[in-house]
Parts: C-alpha cells; structure tokens; sequence
C-alpha cells in the first residue's frame, strides 16, 4: 500500500471505523503491532517533547516507517495521559478519568521506543539539543514538539491561586482532575440552579467540544435536575462547529434547558457572587465553568517559536517544520512542532493530531534518508460529538496540502459539495459508531 493511501485509511471516516482486532477494555489498548525494520535507510536521533495524540503517534510511526536505526526519545513530563476525547462523558457519568488514561508501555515494548520523564526547559534550535530540568540535555537531528496548550487567567480569576481556580472554577479543557472536580459540582446542583460556561475565541482546542459538553450536561440535568438550566456564553459570532447538529440541540432537543448566548465577550468573573459579566449582559451561576483562551505553551514562547499573533507556531504543514510566514521571525530547521500549538489550516483537535503526526513522521523519515517529503500530502478530520446519553452526531472533512500558503484546506471529492460534512441527524447508530471510532484511534496511537 503506498504510504499516502495508508495515511488515510489510518485516520479513518467519520462513518464508522472497525477496531484493528483484539479485546479492548475502557482503560486499555490492543491492536495490530507493525514490526519495526532493520534498515530502512534512515538514520539519525529524534526526540518526541509530549506524549498526546500528537507526540504519541509521532514517535511510534517514526519507528514503524523509519526502522531501528531512527532512534526516537519521547519525553514527557507526566506519568499518564488523559484523553480529552470523551471526557465530556465524564460530565455525566458515562465514562471515568481512570478509564480514559492511557500510558506509553507498548511504544516501549513493541516499537523500541525510549520514553523518558522529566520536562524540557529549553530548546537550542542552533545547537540542536533540549534541555531539561535538572541539567540533563539530549541532542537531535530532528526535534517534534507536542506539548499541548496553556491557559490565559480569566479575567477576575487572577487573584485567586491556581488551586483555588482549579477547585472553585474549573475548566477541564485538559481531562484529568478538573473534570472530576467539574462533575462533582454538576452533582450538587440543584433544580433552581444554572450552569453557565463560557466558550473562548477561536481557534481552541476542540471546536466541538464546548457545545458538546453543554450537551451532555443538559441532558443529565434534564434526567436528574429537572427545572435546572445550562447558558452558554460564546464568544465567538455563532457556533463554530458542527451548526446543524447543536442548533437542533440547542433550539429542539434541550429546548428549555441551554440558553445560547453568541457575542458574549467576557469582561470579568466575580468569585464572590459567581457571576460572568458579558457584553451580553450579566449570567450567575450555581456552576461557573469559564473555558479560557488558550496558547501555545510557554516553552515555544522562551525558544522564540511562537510566531502567529503571539499565540501560536505556525509550520509548514508538508513537514510541520517550524517556519515564519513572512514573519521575520526566522525559521527553526529541524524543528517540527504538532497538535494544538501549530497554524496550519486544520482543527486543533485529537484526530487531526494523529493525522498529522503521520505526515510529520513520514516526512522526517525520508528526509533522514536523504530524501524529500511527500509534496500533496492529504489528511482526513472526524469527530463524533455526544448530544444525549444514547445519540451522537458527527463531523468530518479531508484536507490537502497547499503550496502556496504552505497550509492545509478542506477539500470535497466531488464537484460543488461542502468541503466540511455533518451528519443529517444524531442518533443512536452514531453514537454507537463514536466508541468504535475512539477505540480505533487510541489504539492506533498507544498499542
């Protein structure tokens, strides 16, 4: 198969993926081991900084399609990962955190692998190595940064410590302990309270996820809370993803409960009342859930990477190579950054980092071997959102690569059609079809 045609079918449809064989729990992964080559030509020490959707794929493909002699370093600072995918279900008692955990054992075991602890404290573009904290620095002849993203303070927020953010007003935009923390307060809501979150501007990780976790909310209120509401403050002009699937659910299927409310530029949070003043007006809430805006993380800015409005890298989205964009703020060679951080021209979700470590992997590979990267590199976007217990919708859309702009541009196979498909309506096939999808894709990034 060529390798183009394999990047596809790896990422999947949003019609329904089928699992790559074996038994799969909730908090485990199985799946076909492809044998790591000999020789395959390449040659050279990688290092993999995050162990996400991005940095994960990244370094198994890497070895899979680069062979043993590509070494590949992953180093991340936690002891697991969380999938931000599905943790909305958490929010409703469907899914836990521990069964969304994952860790890198099979990427060391069955892809040779050197997964490494600690975290980076700074990146030498010119002398080519990273350093962490402690001391230690490692070289490379070609770095993949998949750190993930920080958070801005909320306005109003900053006088609280961090612990008192994350146990007061969580934003669980990063699964772990803040969703559990955000359910538990779900939890002790009553039938007269509400519910307000606000959405951020785009981009931010997950276009869907923001309506999908009101969602989700709305329908366990409905079951447990009757009489309890849901607003939605966004920032943005109307809804940013999926449209059809969330305006139904908004206007139909939760009617009553979710109050949308676009336009709604947050000004501040007060603490002391739990209100959001808005440009929209001003929203209390039994529940504050403020999702903030997002960046990439501090140690692209200390490396002198960020170079898209102060918040992000952009990359050349044939390689992910880090460059300027007319910029003037210089090129990284040999530095490939992917997943949330990186402009691009594709959604800053968990699917399309998977995607696009593949085309970053199989680029480094045949540059390694003295080669050249594939010139039209194509990518395919799905997501499944969960709109009640039982019934998901979805979305998905292909990308190609344009030279030009060095960026990637959803595309239709046929003439005159949207290059951005939804499904017709949500249910419960789809919903069905979404667990397959995720057990798919996370073992095509962890086993």
């Amino acid at each position: 198969m060529q390798r183009r045609e394999f990047l596809r079918t790896m990422g999947g449809s949003a019609l329904g993926l089928a699992t790559t064989g074996g038994a799969f729990a909730e908090d485990s992964v199985s799946g076909y081991v492809a044998p790591v080559p000999a020789d395959t030509g390449a040659a050279g020490e990688v290092v993999v900084i995050g162990g996400g959707m991005a940095g994960a794929t990244a370094a198994k493909y890497l070895r899979v399609w680069g062979g043993a002699k590509v070494r590949v370093t992953l180093i991340e600072r936690d002891a697991a990962y969380v999938s931000n995918i599905m943790s909305n279900l958490v929010l409703n008692g469907s899914r836990t955190v521990s069964g969304l955990t994952y860790n890198w054992d099979r990427l060391e075991s069955n892809y040779g692998v050197n997964r490494l602890r600690g975290e980076v404290v700074a990146i030498d573009p010119v002398a080519h190595r990273v350093t962490l904290a402690g001391g230690s620095q490692y070289p490379y002849h070609k770095l993949v940064i998949a750190p993930g993203i920080d958070f801005d303070v909320m306005p109003g927020l900053e006088g609280l410590t961090q612990a008192q953010r994350d146990a007061q007003f969580p934003h669980a935009w990063k699964a772990g302990a803040q969703t559990t923390t955000l359910w538990n307060q779900i939890r002790g809501m009553t039938a007269r309270d509400t519910f307000v979150m606000t959405i951020p501007l785009a981009p931010y990780r997950c276009p869907p996820g923001p309506y999908e976790r009101a969602c989700v909310v709305a329908d366990w209120l409905k079951r447990n809370r009757p009489g309890a509401r849901v607003v939605v403050l966004d920032e943005n002009p109307g809804i940013t993803a999926e449209p059809h699937a969330f305006e139904y659910a908004f206007t139909k299927t939760h009617a009553g409960v979710i109050e949308y409310v676009p336009n709604a530029t947050v000004y501040r949070v007060d603490p002391s009342i739990r209100t959001v003043y808005t440009a929209m007006g001003n929203f209390s809430g039994r529940v504050i859930n403020p999702i903030p805006r997002q960046r990439a993380p501090k140690l692209l800015s200390d490396s002198g990477l960020v170079n898209d409005g102060g918040r992000w890298a952009f990359v050349d989205a044939k390689t992910y190579e880090h460059w300027d964009n007319g910029s003037g703020s210089g090129q990284a060679r040999d530095v490939h950054v992917i997943g949330d951080p990186a402009t691009h021209g594709q959604p800053k979700a968990g699917h399309v980092a998977n995607q696009e470590a593949k085309v970053c992997a199989d680029a480094i590979t045949r540059m390694l071997r003295g080669g050249s990267p594939d010139d039209a590199p194509v990518t395919n976007s799905a997501c499944y959102s969960p709109i009640t217990f039982e019934t998901a919708s979805w979305l998905t859309a292909m990308f190609q690569y344009n030279p030009g702009t060095r960026r990637m541009y959803a595309f239709s196979t046929r003439s005159g059609a949207s290059p951005v498909v939804e499904a017709p309506s949500a249910n419960k096939d789809n919903f069905d079809q979404m667990n397959k999808w995720f057990r798919q894709l996370m073992a095509d990034t962890y086993a």
